[in-house]
């Protein structure tokens, strides 16, 4: 599923058009229930988003079918500048809505809430994806490692690909005796977040440095979003990076299935989707922060949630009718139909309803 970024644009304009054919120019309004079909309204207006990397290629479709739709009245400028910029953009006005892999943090929610003035700020849960260890190893067509393995490479205490522990999983694959050119995320990023929960969750005696959006343990190298480090990876002999799904697509290269105790598991968007199907929502209302058990994973167990986070109440008022618009889409079948060709897991089931109720409640 080697989609082109190009081709794939091209497809989600026409496709946006149709299942957005309903839309008509609007003032402000927008529906008030949840919606499914994606007929939503079309707001006019400038809307500024910033955030996670690991779904730019997700919403760089929503946007080109939305504003495909909607004409030239309706601009969306989302930047992908990771998870904490994005986050930091939004506490500070600068954005209407943040994307980021990982739900607010507390003082982060303190401060969004008052953001909002009449808040609170809410997680939405949106687009799902695979955190995948793409690698660029001249020879190697299939690579299994176990949460051991992943987490001495990047702490540093594996670093040659020929290391007994990364041989034990490779029955008869040529190995080189070729040291590790390991990349890791610069920017703050959620990627980074949910990819070093799992570490921790899986393989605590040799992954010590806890989970944070910003990196922590020695050595590797760092670039900065998940394009960047697809981009390292692909210009890096025997080397080897974390980055979400859709971005090794892209660059063509090859993802490594994760052995979590139970046998192989390839990195795909279906087996993804069953590990977020387990997922629990820890948060109270609208707030959907979710909570991920890696160890109990039934599929892929290196997983993320893209989250739009936005103000259910007390937003920018000139702009709230546009986010709710935009977001409603985004939510509807049509808007999660886009996903999966993109190498991203729709959000489905009683979440999605949970995610269209809060969508709807947005003021």
């Amino acid at each position: 599923m080697n989609i082109t970024a190009h081709a794939r644009l091209a497809a989600v304009a026409l496709a946006g058009a149709l299942a957005l054919a309903a839309c008509g120019s609007d003032s402000g309004s927008t529906t008030s229930t949840p919606a499914a079909s994606g007929s939503t309204n079309c707001v006019s207006g400038a809307l500024k988003a910033s955030g996670s990397s690991a779904q730019k290629n997700a919403m760089a479709e929503w946007i080109n079918a939305y504003q495909a739709a909607c004409g030239t009245g309706t601009q969306i400028d989302y930047q992908a500048n990771g998870s904490g910029a994005g986050i930091k953009d939004f506490i500070n006005k600068q954005t209407q809505f943040a994307g980021s892999d990982s739900p607010l943090k507390e003082q982060d929610k303190t401060d969004a809430d008052a953001r909002c003035a009449t808040g609170p700020a809410i997680d939405i849960p949106m687009v799902g994806g695979a955190i995948v260890l793409a690698y660029n190893v001249s020879g190697l067509d299939k690579l299994t490692l176990t949460p051991d393995a992943i987490a001495g490479i990047f702490a540093g205490t594996i670093t040659k690909w020929n290391d007994p522990k990364i041989v034990a999983s490779n029955t008869g694959a040529t190995l080189p005796d070729a040291t590790i050119a390991q990349f890791h995320r610069s920017d703050s990023s959620g990627t980074s977040d949910n990819f070093t929960k799992f570490l921790a969750a899986t393989a605590p005696t040799t992954w010590t440095f806890g989970n944070a959006k910003d990196w922590k343990a020695p050595g590797g190298q760092g670039s900065k979003g998940s394009d960047g480090v697809a981009s390292s990876v692909k210009a890096t002999a025997n080397s080897i990076g974390y980055m979400e799904l859709s971005f090794a697509q892209d660059a063509k290269l090859g993802a490594a299935a994760v052995d979590n105790g139970a046998g192989a598991i390839d990195a795909t968007s279906e087996n993804a989707a069953k590990t977020i199907a387990g997922a629990t929502v820890k948060g109270t209302d609208n707030d959907l922060a979710l909570s991920i058990d890696y160890k109990a994973a039934a599929g892929y167990p290196i997983v993320l949630v893209t989250y739009q986070i936005t103000c259910q109440k007390g937003g920018d008022a000139a702009t709230v009718p546009l986010v709710k618009a935009f977001l409603t889409y985004t939510s509807s079948d049509a808007g999660q139909a886009k996903l999966g060709p993109a190498g991203y897991v729709p959000i489905t089931g009683d979440l999605l309803t949970k995610v269209r109720t809060a969508v709807a409640a947005i003021s």
